[in-house]
């Protein structure tokens, strides 16, 4: 495998997509099919003047094509996928046909419109698709081909990998899709989660849903489910990015959205933060102390919220009292996201839950 870079800044390992990996293995099997050869390191070129280099981990060459595997690294983002072996298989074509794409063992299908790929097609995304089509041109003009030729790309145990992906939901089965725009994963970028929510609005849409819900996880999930009977494809996962779903919706608006999720992450979008991980936005109990206070709470229960261990422990604390600081935390999550949809048509309410998935909050 190739050596990752140094994300700028950082001090983290940049990898590569799983995109670039295809292209690598595209350009070595294409060059061994016209040459009888693999190079091996492979090199690739890439936007803003990258050009890695992958060693081969599979090269087989047989009388009807020629295949070549490289193991992707991500560096040090968390990605599904690290480790994982992309091989592509590459035959020669009909004359004038082009670079035609097919998903092998562990590439998924598309099957729901919405996505940048028509139903039936491989889930080799668009910029992938550029990338493996000019590496194609390059060999074919280096070593007198014609271009004409079947790309199949696998991805070893992509299809229990995608079980841990979106895809499922998206209506993409079978495996993973080949991803990348620029071919570099940035560590701890989360631009494939943030992708996912796109793609995931663009389904919803595409299935002419008027109502999707914006879930931060699995319980808030469910209780979307039971109190609307949404389908599946019409929840997103959105995770700690509040602010990736409301920013495409006020771009691509559906008629509703329902935002639901537990009270600490819900209390961080009332403050206003559109990223809800700890470790980037923290809950603000003197926040919560004031909307207590602006509620009409007596002073000491004002202060033991201000002094709460947790957001939990601070709803337990007026649940006591009487006061329905759920209310408001959801009043301020409402608030927040019409702030930023900016008055894209979209009608939203919010519902805030506890640990067991009780709803302790609306508005």
């Amino acid at each position: 495998m190739t050596t990752a870079e140094r994300a700028e800044g950082s001090g983290l390992r940049s990898g590569w997509t799983t995109g670039a990996c295809a292209t690598a293995a595209t350009t070595a099997a294409y060059t061994a099919l016209l040459t009888g050869d693999f190079p091996d390191p492979v090199t690739i070129d890439l936007p803003h003047d990258r050009h890695p280099a992958f060693a081969l981990a599979v090269e087989r060459l047989d009388d009807d094509g020629a295949t070549a595997g490289v193991v992707k690294d991500a560096g040090d983002d968390p990605d599904v996928t690290h480790g994982a072996l992309v091989s592509v298989r590459v035959t020669h074509g009909e004359p004038g046909s082009g670079v035609s794409f097919r998903a092998g063992a562990g590439v998924g299908t598309v099957t729901k419109p919405g996505l940048p790929l028509a139903v039936g097609e491989p889930a080799i995304n668009p910029m992938p698709r550029q990338f493996i089509r000019e590496h194609v041109a390059a060999v074919a003009a280096r070593h007198g081909g014609s271009g004409d030729v079947v790309v199949e790309v696998s991805v070893e145990h992509g299809e229990e990998l995608a079980r841990r992906t979106w895809n499922p939901r998206l209506g993409i089965l079978g495996g993973l899709s080949i991803l990348g725009t620029t071919g570099v994963v940035v560590p701890y970028s989360c631009s494939a989660w943030i992708d996912s929510i796109r793609r995931g609005i663009d389904v919803a849409r595409a299935a002419g849903y008027a109502h999707v819900a914006a879930c931060t996880g699995s319980t808030s999930e469910r209780v979307a489910t039971e109190t609307y009977g949404l389908p599946e494809d019409a929840l997103l996962d959105m995770g700690d990015f509040a602010g990736a779903v409301l920013k495409y919706l006020r771009r691509h608006p559906v008629d509703r959205l329902t935002v639901a999720g537990g009270i600490g992450k819900l209390a961080k979008l009332a403050d206003g933060h559109l990223d809800l991980h700890s470790g980037r936005s923290q809950v603000s109990f003197e926040s919560l102390a004031g909307r207590v206070h602006a509620a009409g709470g007596p002073p000491e229960l004002v202060e033991r919220v201000r002094t709460a261990n947790t957001a939990l422990d601070a709803l337990q604390q007026c649940r006591a009292a009487g006061l329905p600081l759920g209310d408001l935390v959801a009043a301020g999550a409402l608030e927040t996201a019409l702030g930023v949809l900016r008055g894209a048509p979209v009608a939203v309410d919010v519902i805030v839950i506890d640990r067991a998935g009780t709803v302790v909050g609306r508005s």
